[in-house]
Order: structure tokens, then C-alpha cells, then sequence
């Protein structure tokens, strides 16, 4: 028998990613987008296969694409739809198109050319439509004059960005200049006819959400008759906008606002089987600006909504999905660092899980069946089959024999006593994850490393994580700790909330009492104990060098880190900032700078590594030059990695490789027990 290895980087980029699975109408197949990586060629390519949920081997459906993905299947089973671009007829796709193939193989073809392009879509009912999104100037008419536009756009030689929008740029990318997001219904081509594509918004003052809007900002009713949408009704369109829910009638492109609060902010419409409901996630803005999003439904009978989970102390996501009776809604949300999918009676208003995480990350059902697909903190991304009275069964195995041949690291919940959210008052239980070396020996001295997530309302759960997995930093030989930290998604809203306006107190606390705990641990090597982060992350281990005594940790590793609230503000989530931290820099500097890492500058002496992207425009790279320049400044040992070409994450196959060597590498360096080795 062979001996097993570590799980190494290139590892990582040598599994396939699974995507969001669609099944066919009679539950019988699933089709799912698989990317592969090329460490070689340092790019992704995508391809589409057909996975059975009755048994039997997947079956790769697209071979002419690099980037096939997002498929639908068709409403009658015939088609099945995706997004691409390729080369066909001599015809080469500038932008992403929609194509469609049959199920049983052959040839995919472009189901029109969009000169603006596809960016997502979904079926209508009855198969021979569909609606979908692209970004066209709103103030032109007819696809042949936005055509001309965008020609004349990409021949312009000048390359400067002029707007006057409060948003005009999204985590790593300008908007697309003086052009909005609009619905268009393509009607496919038969014999004789080609295809159609209208602008179902042309001439009205709608769009869709300007932040990557998606088919979950709209459904078609189960008649074909109308269309919900998610659109922002103020003015001026800001990255906090509160959206509303309106509904459009194909026949006659009347638009009717059918849900309006401007407390409120709505989204991901669903209607319900009869299409006299729509399901929708509501989240009350104006009470607080960290309310969840919960799930209300608009009732046609009488044109109000109402807010279903209002009792139930959970954050819905999206997407939602009717039961066929029309009595319940399936829906993912978070509970304690993972994620199920849950069935919500509308009736008893009451949540059930219907499939545990691990961290559930997509689902379908259709004909009684349901497909999911779901990774944990030991495996990566695994699709499986739920037929009805009969036990969850997996149906596909493309990561099996590659995982199969390496060693796996333990990985433990615990709950530590954390930090008090009220002062005074008893100290709140944390969740603190654990990952630990394979061939863990709990009578040697081991090094202690923090992985601190971002968000900060996100949270680390059992969940496969690419770009800080906790299986290949346990394997260079670290006990890998992951703190839920105040402030955390999954843990309630109270918890949740309970560091606004007054960031890195109680985070700090609680990332401290697991250090203490750990370090009651006999296998603890206090000279070896490292803190890093990403994003949020970032922010608090550069809050941690300005406020920990020094040589408590070795070392730190901030990525993609906020430094300075103040220059923040060059973010593309500048709005948010007030509501977290209590007030504008230009009325409360002093609260600003209570919270801010840079104003504790003078007191930083632990050696870190800063690692930052030119395009993130989330925590823009100006943070991380900041930070690394202070330090250069103050005569500290640092280290800098910037990407050219990276966002807020690091995405291509050999920036990850050169990350994580840099990383790990920085850690050894700072290893005071590492060093001694031969």
C-alpha cells in the first residue's frame, strides 16, 4: 500500500470545483458546471457534464468552450442553456453569450448575438423564452443602435472614467460606463424565424441592481404571463440602496410596484407555484443597518407582504425555492459556523433542517427529487442525490482518487469562554475551530497558528476553503485556530451586532482568551504562536500589532487588511462605513480613529507580512502599501506581496502557489523551533 502524502497547494488547484447544480424536470439527471486549473497554463477552463441521480458515471456534455457555465435546464427537458463565449460560424464572441445544447449531446449553438452581452438568465415556463440580463445604455432604443454604441466605445482612444454616480465601481471593476442593468426576453428561432431579443425595460426609468445583479433578482410567473423584479427606486443609486419589488405584465410592459418600504430592503423574488405569492427576502434597514435578511412573501389577493421568519433568529440566503404544494419554502441559512438547507413552513412558521452542513452551497429539486451540493472543513465541494425515502446518495467522485491518496487533518469544534458583550456581564461561550497536524502527537511542542476571518459578520465554518485552507496549513505541521469572534455570522443577531461602533474590542478579546486556552495545552509552544488574517482579518491583526504586547506573536500576516478608516473611504462600499463605526470621519474623527489600526502606529513591533491586490476595491491596495510603509517607517520587519493583477482574493493557479510559498514562508522565518531543526 501506498504511503499517503500531505495535502499540498498543488493539490488544491488539481481538484475540481463543482458549481450550482440544475435538475432536468423529471429529477433524473443533474447538470453542473466542473472547473478545472492549470497550474502550467495558470488559467481555468470550465465544461458542463450529466451527473444521474439514479445511478450511473458522469457524462461530459461541452467540449468547445474554455468558460461554459451556468446551465438551466429547459422547462420541457430539451434544452439545456448556458452561458459562454466561443467561436462558432466563423463568429467569435467579444462578450458572453447564451447558448444552448441538447441533453443527449451533439453540437451547442449561440442563441443569439448580443452585442452588449449575457450575463445571466432564466427559463420561461414554457420553454420557448427566455429572460435575460445585459447592461445596455438606457437611453438608446433597438439593439442595432447599442450595438453601434458599444463599437464606437471600444474604438474610442481615450481611456479615462467620467461619472457623476454615487456608485460606479464594485469590487474589482468600474461599472460599465453610461450603461444600466436591463431585463431582455429572447424569443428562441424555429424553421423559418430567427430569434428575437426585446429590451423589457427600454424607455422606463427601471434597472436592476448595479453590484453583479443576477437571476436571482427575478422571476417569471409559472404562466409566462409576468415578471418580479428587485430595483432601487431612489434617484440616485448608492451601494447601500434599499430595493423594492415590482412586477411586469409581457403582453403589455405595464410595470406595477407591487412592494414598497423605504425601511425596508428587498430581494431575490420567487413566486410561488399558482404565482399568487411571491417569496422574497426582507431585511428591516431602518431599524439597524445589520438586520438579516429574512423571509417575507407578497400575497396578490390583497397586495401586502408580510415577514414569515420574523421569530426565527436566522439569516436567509438565497436562493429560494417553493415546495410544489405551495405551503413551504426552501432556503439556505447559517446556524453555529454551518450552513443547511432548511424547509420553512409558511403555515406554522417554522424552520426545519432538510439537509445538514458542513456549508450546503447550492441545491435544486424537481419531481419529489432534490440534488445538493455541499464541502465541509475535510472535503472539498460534493454533489449527492435525496430521492424521496431513500438515503442521501453521491453521484459523482471527481476529487475521490486524488483526497484518497492523502492525509487528512483532524478537524474540532470547541467553545471557549470569549469575550462579555455587555460590560459587566458574563462572558459569551465562542466557537473555536480546530484543525490539527495529520499525525497530530499531543506530547510534542507545536507551533499555534490564527486564521481570523473576514466580513467581520461572516463566519468560519465547516467549509472547504481555497484560498485559506486549513487542511494545508495543518499539514506544514500548525494546530490551526479559527475563532468565531463577536461580531460572526450564524450565532444570532444580537451576537452578530454586538461589536458595532466599536470595532476591535471585542474581537481582540475573544482571539486573545483562545490563545490563552490553547496555550494551557500541553502540546503548546508559546514561542511559536502566529496571528494572520484576511480583509477584516487583515484589519484585526494589524489592530492586534498596535495593541498586543509584543512577542506575544511571533508573527503576523495581514492580507488585503483595512489600516485607516479614513483613507478607506476610497472603498466601494464607502456608505457603509458610518453605520459600523458610528460616525463620518468629518464629524467624529476621534471615534473614527478609536478604531482605526493606524492611529496606534507608534506601538507596533511584531514582524509582518502585508499582501495586498491593485484591484481590490474593497479594501483598496492603497491599505496595504499604507500599512507596509508604516512599518518600514518605524524600523519593523516586514515583508511585502502586491499583485498586479488580484482582487480582494487571489485567484489565478500561480499568484495562489507564490502566495501561500510566501506565506508559509514567513512563518518559518519567524519560527523560533523551526529554525532550530536540522
Amino acid at each position: 500500500m501506498a504511503k499517503k502524502s500531505i495535502l499540498t497547494v498543488d493539490d488544491l488547484w488539481a481538484l475540481q470545483r463543482l458549481g450550482t447544480p440544475s435538475l432536468s424536470p423529471d429529477g433524473a439527471q443533474v447538470v453542473t458546471a466542473v472547473a478545472s486549473y492549470s497550474m502550467a497554463d495558470n488559467k481555468a477552463t470550465s465544461a458542463l457534464w450529466l451527473l444521474s441521480t439514479l445511478g450511473g458515471q458522469p457524462r461530459l456534455l461541452t467540449t468547445g468552450g474554455e468558460k461554459d457555465g451556468a446551465p438551466r435546464w429547459s422547462p420541457r427537458g430539451d434544452w439545456i442553456a448556458f452561458t459562454a463565449k466561443r467561436e462558432q460560424e466563423g463568429s467569435k464572441d467579444d462578450t458572453q453569450q447564451l447558448y444552448l445544447i441538447a441533453p443527449d449531446g451533439g453540437e451547442a449553438h449561440r442563441a443569439a448575438s448580443v452585442a452588449t452581452g449575457v450575463e445571466a438568465f432564466r427559463w420561461a415556463p414554457d420553454g420557448k423564452r427566455l429572460v435575460f440580463i445585459s447592461w445596455v445604455w438606457p437611453e438608446l432604443k433597438g439593439a442595432a443602435a447599442q450595438a453601434k454604441k458599444l463599437k464606437e466605445f471600444k474604438d474610442r482612444k481615450e481611456t479615462g472614467y467620467v461619472t457623476s454616480e454615487a456608485q460606479y465601481r464594485y469590487w474589482d471593476h468600474n461599472l460599465p460606463m453610461g450603461r444600466v442593468a436591463h431585463l431582455h426576453v429572447l424569443e428562441l428561432g424555429q424553421p423559418g424565424r430567427p430569434a428575437r431579443v426585446r429590451d423589457l425595460f427600454e424607455g422606463t426609468p427601471y434597472e436592476l441592481g448595479r453590484a453583479e445583479p443576477d437571476a436571482q433578482h427575478f422571476d417569471i410567473s409559472p404562466d409566462g404571463k409576468r415578471l418580479v423584479f428587485a430595483f432601487d427606486p431612489a434617484p440616485e443609486k448608492r451601494p447601500d440602496g434599499r430595493f423594492a419589488l415590482a412586477e411586469l405584465e409581457f403582453k403589455s410592459g405595464k410595470i406595477t410596484v407591487i412592494a414598497r418600504d423605504a425601511a425596508w430592503d428587498f430581494g431575490a423574488p420567487r413566486y410561488s407555484p399558482d404565482g399568487q405569492q411571491v417569496a422574497f427576502l426582507a431585511s428591516h434597514q431602518g431599524v439597524k443597518h445589520t438586520m438579516p435578511s429574512q423571509l417575507a412573501v407578497w400575497h396578490r389577493d390583497n397586495g401586502r407582504w408580510d415577514v414569515a421568519s420574523s421569530e426565527w433568529d436566522h439569516e436567509v440566503q438565497a436562493p429560494l425555492h417553493w415546495e410544489d404544494d405551495g405551503q413551504a419554502v426552501l432556503l439556505m441559512a447559517e446556524q453555529q459556523g454551518r450552513k443547511h438547507l432548511w424547509r420553512f413552513d409558511l403555515a406554522d412558521k417554522r424552520a426545519e433542517v432538510v439537509v445538514a452542513g458542513g456549508w450546503v452551497g447550492g441545491f435544486d429539486k424537481a419531481a419529489g427529487t432534490l440534488v445538493t451540493l455541499a464541502d465541509s472543513a475535510t472535503h472539498p465541494g460534493r454533489m449527492q442525490a435525496h430521492l424521496p425515502g431513500a438515503p442521501a446518495q453521491r453521484i459523482e467522485s471527481f476529487n475521490d482518487s486524488l483526497l484518497a491518496d492523502r492525509l487528512s487533518a483532524k478537524v474540532e469544534e470547541v467553545w471557549i469562554n470569549g469575550a462579555a458583550a455587555t460590560e459587566g456581564g458574563p462572558r459569551d461561550k465562542v466557537q473555536l475551530w480546530l484543525a490539527y497536524p495529520p499525525g497530530f502527537d499531543g506530547k510534542k511542542k507545536t507551533p499555534l497558528l490564527h486564521v481570523i476571518h473576514g466580513g467581520p459578520h461572516t463566519a468560519f465554518g465547516d467549509v472547504w476553503h481555497y484560498r485559506w485552507n486549513a487542511q494545508v496549513m495543518a499539514a506544514q505541521g500548525y494546530v490551526v485556530a479559527m475563532v468565531n469572534y463577536h461580531g460572526s455570522s450564524s450565532f444570532g443577531h444580537a451576537f452578530l451586532d454586538s461589536i458595532t461602533h466599536r470595532w476591535g474590542a471585542l474581537e481582540l478579546q475573544d482571539v486573545e482568551a483562545a490563545t490563552d486556552w490553547l496555550l494551557k495545552k500541553p502540546w503548546a509552544d508559546k514561542k511559536r504562536v502566529f496571528a494572520t488574517g484576511g480583509s477584516y482579518g487583515g484589519y484585526m491583526v494589524a489592530w492586534m500589532n498596535g495593541h498586543v504586547k509584543p512577542g506575544r506573536y511571533a508573527a503576523y500576516v495581514c492580507h488585503a487588511g483595512c489600516f485607516d478608516w479614513v483613507g478607506m473611504f476610497a472603498d466601494d462600499a464607502y456608505t457603509w462605513h458610518a453605520k459600523e463605526l458610528g460616525g463620518w470621519y468629518w464629524n467624529d474623527m476621534a471615534r473614527v480613529h478609536a478604531q482605526s489600526p493606524h492611529a496606534y502606529a507608534a506601538t507596533m513591533r511584531t514582524p509582518t507580512l502585508v499582501v495586498h491586490g491593485a484591484l481590490d476595491y474593497r479594501v483598496p491596495d492603497a491599505q496595504g502599501l499604507a500599512y507596509y510603509n508604516t512599518l518600514k517607517a518605524l524600523g519593523v520587519d516586514a515583508r511585502l506581496l502586491w499583485f498586479p493583477d488580484e482582487n480582494h482574493w487571489i485567484l489565478k493557479p500561480r499568484n495562489s502557489k507564490l502566495w501561500y510559498d510566501e506565506y508559509f514562508g514567513w512563518l518559518k522565518q519567524h519560527d523560533v523551533g523551526a529554525a532550530k531543526k536540522p
